[in-house]
């Protein structure tokens, strides 16, 4: 008997020894742990009391590994399969990767398995079918791919089957329909193919059934369709077609979600669907229904979505809208969808009884006339507004502007007169208004430029007359659309037309505007479409108009311009449409660029052009034009002159070359002397050091002529590369403006009072120093107002991304940083952002263009450690889309707090695999914990005005947005790398979803 219990308690030590050693093992792939889970996994306590694992009482075995939402990093070790006595494993939202092992099928006693949100990859392991216990598979929102196993078939216990969120493929098994007891079934948001199979209607305990978001087609089993037990059934976004069964509401009583969006489903809605007391979301947008809402639904008190958006509902009859007086009884409902069907009459006044929790009614697009109820005033929570494309006329109601909710809000195409109602101004929060096509006269009220949240206007195709309000056409956060053609406005362009400088598209065409083209147009960097034809615009084009790189339509047809066609416009290269007909243009045409394809261009009407390609059909230019030999010297000699004189004034203002003894008044020609910036920095004393870098230091120095207050980087002559870093400096900074490019005042190379050589670079100071120290403040300094809230920091990575776009495609020869980090970004005593420290720049086409000097670029390694793109490793030339990697680890550093070299960031991990893992679940558990610490005043002030409900998960939606950019940005193929361009119209778009 002692030998049998000596034997018994060998076997147990031998089995906790096991167990121990996987855990050990498990431990050791962890590799975050934020909170210190692993902490606990230690000698000095029993295994069994490790956070997160427990035992059996009589044997000591693990039977459950519960690491819920610990925030942990890492992957499953193969011993996972020696736990032998495991009944659960939950790891479900952590960011663990890698494969799961195939020796998971050890674990034959295993009944719940939970990976979901996590960033598992390969396919779902085959040997999980020995373990015959599961009752729960759960592994939703991975990166799992390849068909499901069939040998998963033998798992009858299962309760829960959910492969919902991966890459899978192949069709749904057929199998499934054993599963006697399944009552959860999720395979959504994955790549099945084929129809689903009839097999399934034998799950009489279903009651989850999800498929939305494959590409699954056919009908759906009328077998499915009498699981009593269902109460969330969504099968949208697939290609299935067919009817919906009229009894639907008696055969699936329990209904809470019945979707079926965009997909082709036809027939008759479904009356029976009233009975549904439970039903919450009723969504079948985009398919083919007929017949109309029945009047019953009244009963559906729970129900918050209605949505039949993109349908053929209604009968083009006027009392089709009578139905929307029983939703009065719907107190819940958010979202209303009818846009797009067969609707007519008029709009009854009991929408004003409608939910006060509406935020969403569409119903454009059909044949609805009459004037807007009054009572509309009452749904005090709307958001959105679709009203556009129906019969509606009359005045715009002042019940309009009391919704101060409104974002969005669509009149257009319709029949609506009298004025543009100046309380539209009052709408503050709107962010697209459009009232296009319609009947409306008078002038613009100027109180639409109290909308600084308006991203999209138009106003096309009305009777409105008078000039354009400048507080309208300087609205700067107007950034997708400006159309204001087929009016009868007059006067000019106001000169702040220069505050947009995110618009993509300014349309002012067929009106009555005169004057010439305001040159501040030119800073209107963004655009891509620019339509001023058919108005009465005179005088040249302004050479402004070249720093519109990003130019795709221009029209100035139909004016009366004059002088020559410049020649930048074939230097224009995104310049697909150009029409410059029927103006007074004279001159000879460039055959270049633009002008080389005939029919991108239209130049008729213009008598006195010629030259050009031939298939534009213009007159030889004659040589009597041509200037006299003399004349031509002349032009010759100024030229030389002119250029010779800007080369040496180029040459005064970077290399000042005075020397020590110069008396001061002198150097002030050229630049500052020796002694005066000795002087400014009080001896270059420590007090005056603000930083320093590789080749030189930085100080903060006042001017004695004006007091102004400066920054002087003084270089490091000693330091190899020093002189050429400041050469490279001074070439790039002569040439480049932009608000958030720091700006050069001047540069001086003389001799110090040793007669050693001096070289400094004088520019203009920002009062709140760099990102860096505002990112990683010292451990010494305790300022806690020294914090950056999301806002701002947001608005900080929208100015380094503008200065980059700038860079990369509005200089005259593009430039690329290839340095860019936190320590190069220098903040002004308003926050706002300016890239500094050009002394690794170069220029693109001289890399490209000089072989030898692309070799030199490639074998030397550009940017600082942790920010320099993977591909320059590889002797790759310098590109701007190293720039846009540099950029993404900076923005993935602003919002985490962690450097790119910080000591977690070693073998496999990076500061980009770390975030990438965090998203979109646990986004808010590495950010910067000091973000949301404190909001500041403007935060506050923009959280008290919105709804209270949703702000939480709109900023981390925001959060998420911005860290995706950081993500795609950062991403080691340049290939896949967002353009610099798209990150700012994106940054805008988060910043106006945050703030809306």
């Amino acid at each position: 008997m002692n030998s049998g219990l000596e034997s018994a308690t060998a076997a147990t030590t031998r089995g906790n020894e096991t167990d121990i050693l996987a855990l050990l093992d498990f431990k050791n792939m962890v590799t975050q742990d934020p909170l210190r889970v692993m902490s606990s996994w230690n000698d000095s306590v029993h295994f069994c009391n490790w956070i997160g694992v427990s035992c059996s009482s009589s044997n000591d075995r693990v039977i459950t590994l519960n690491l819920n939402s610990k925030k942990l990093a890492g992957s499953i070790p193969p011993s996972i399969g020696n736990l032998t006595h495991l009944t659960v494993i939950n790891l479900h939202e952590n960011s663990f990767s890698g494969e799961l092992p195939q020796e998971m099928g050890r674990l034959r006693r295993l009944q719940q398995l939970n990976l979901t949100y996590n960033s598992f990859v390969g396919k779902i392991p085959s040997n999980l079918s020995h373990c015959k216990e599961l009752t729960v598979i759960e592994a939703s929102g991975n990166n799992l791919v390849g068909e499901i196993p069939e040998q998963l078939s033998s798992l009858s216990k299962l309760v829960v089957f959910d492969f919902g969120g991966n890459n899978l493929t192949g069709n749904i098994p057929t199998w499934i329909g054993n599963f006697s007891s399944l009552f959860g079934l999720s395979l959504a948001v994955n790549n099945f193919v084929g129809n689903i199979p009839n097999e399934l209607g034998r799950l009489s305990s279903l009651g989850f059934f999800q498929l939305y978001g494959n590409y699954l087609s056919g009908t759906i089993p009328s077998s499915i369709y009498n699981l009593s037990s269902i109460y969330y059934f969504s099968v949208a976004q697939n290609q299935l077609h067919g009817q919906l069964p009229q009894d639907i509401g008696l055969t699936l009583p329990k209904l809470r979600v019945f979707a079926g969006g965009v997909n082709n489903f036809t027939g008759v809605f479904p009356v029976s669907l009233s009975n549904v007391s439970g039903l919450q979301v009723l969504d079948f947008a985009q398919n083919s229904l007929t017949g109309n809402i029945p009047s019953n639904l009244k009963n559906l008190q729970s129900l918050y979505r209605l949505n039949f958006d993109e349908n053929n509902l209604g009968h083009w009859e006027i009392d089709d809208l009578n139905f929307l007086s029983s939703l009065a009884n719907c107190t819940s409902l958010e979202v209303l969808g009818l846009a797009q069907n067969h609707y007519a009459g008029e709009l009854p006044s009991s929408i004003g009884n409608l939910s006060t929790n509406l935020q969403i009614f569409t119903i454009g697009r059909n044949l609805i006339h009459g004037s807007i109820p009054v009572g509309i005033e009452n749904l005090v929570n709307l958001y959105s507004l679709g009203l556009e494309g129906n019969h509606l006329s009359g005045i715009v109601p002042s019940a309009i502007g009391k919704l101060q909710n409104l974002g969005e809000l669509n009149l257009n195409t319709n029949r609506f007169s009298g004025p543009i109602p100046p309380f539209i101004g009052n709408l503050t929060r709107l962010t697209r208004l459009f009232m296009e096509e319609n009947r409306f006269e008078g002038s613009i009220p100027e109180s639409l430029g109290n909308c600084k949240n308006l991203q999209n206007l138009n106003l096309s195709s009305n009777n409105l007359n008078g000039s354009i309000p400048k507080q309208v056409i300087g609205l700067s956060s107007l950034s997708i659309s400006l159309v204001i053609s087929n009016n009868s406005l007059t006067g000019s362009i106001p000169s702040e037309v220069g505050n947009l400088h995110n618009l993509v598209e300014l349309d002012l065409s067929h009106n009555k505007l005169f004057g010439e083209i305001p040159s501040s147009l030119g800073s209107c960097a963004s655009l891509e479409r620019l339509h001023l034809e058919g108005n009465e615009l005179g005088g040249t084009i302004p050479e402004s108009l070249k720093d519109l790189r990003g130019i795709e339509e221009l029209d100035l047809s139909s004016n009366n311009m004059t002088g020559e066609i410049p020649e930048f416009l074939s230097k224009l290269l995104d310049l697909k449409y150009l029409n410059l007909s029927f103006n007074d243009f004279e001159g000879e045409v460039s055959g270049e660029g633009i002008f080389s394809n005939a029919s991108a261009v239209s130049i008729i009407g213009n008598d006195k052009l010629c030259g050009g390609i031939p298939d534009l059909h213009l007159p030889s230019c004659s040589k009597k034009k041509k200037e006299k030999p003399l004349n031509l010297k002349v032009i010759i000699s100024v030229t030389i002159a002119v250029v010779f004189a800007v080369a040496i004034l180029c040459s005064v203002v970077i290399f000042c070359m005075a020397n020590s003894e110069a008396p001061p008044s002198e150097d002030r020609h050229v630049g500052m002397s020796y002694t005066e910036i000795m002087k400014s920095t009080n001896g270059f004393s420590a007090e005056n050091l603000i930083g320093s870098g590789s080749f030189g230091s930085v100080y903060k120095g006042t001017l004695s002529d004006d007091g102004k207050m400066v920054a002087i980087k003084v270089m490091n002559l000693q330091q190899r590369g020093a002189s050429k870093s400041f050469i490279d400096e001074c070439d790039s900074l002569r040439s480049i403006r932009h608000r958030n490019l720091l700006r050069i005042i001047t540069a001086c190379s003389t001799i110090d009072h040793q007669g050693n050589d001096f070289k400094c670079l004088v520019f203009e100071f920002m009062a709140n120093g760099s990102l860096d120290t505002w990112l990683h403040p010292r451990a010494d300094e305790q300022d806690q107002t020294k914090r950056l809230s999301f806002i701002q920091r947001l608005n900080i990575a929208i100015d380094i991304a503008s200065a980059l776009d700038y860079l990369h495609h509005y200089c005259e020869t593009p430039i690329v940083h290839c340095d860019l980090k936190p320590s190069n970004v220098l903040l002004n005593e308003d926050m706002t952002a300016h890239v500094g420290d050009f002394g690794l720049a170069t220029f693109l086409l001289e890399s490209s263009n000089n072989p030898s000097k692309s070799e030199a670029i490639s074998v030397l390694l550009k940017g600082s450690i942790g920010y320099i793109p993977p591909e320059y490793g590889l002797n790759d030339q310098v590109s701007a889309l190293g720039d846009v990697y540099s950029f993404g680890i900076l923005l993935l550093e602003m919002f985490t707090g962690r450097r790119p070299t910080d000591d977690m960031f070693k073998d496999d991990l990076s500061i980009h695999k770390f975030v990438a893992m965090a998203l979109p679940e646990n986004a808010m558990d590495v950010i910067d914990p000091r973000m949301l610490d404190e909001e500041t005043n403007e935060e506050e002030e923009i959280i008290t005005n919105s709804n209270a409900q949703g702000n939480a998960s709109r900023t981390q939606e925001c959060v998420v947005s911005a860290m995706r950019i950081g993500v795609s940005c950062s991403s080691s193929s340049p290939r896949e790398r967002m353009a610099i361009s798209s990150v700012v119209n994106k940054l805008h778009d988060i910043r106006d979803s945050f703030l809306r």
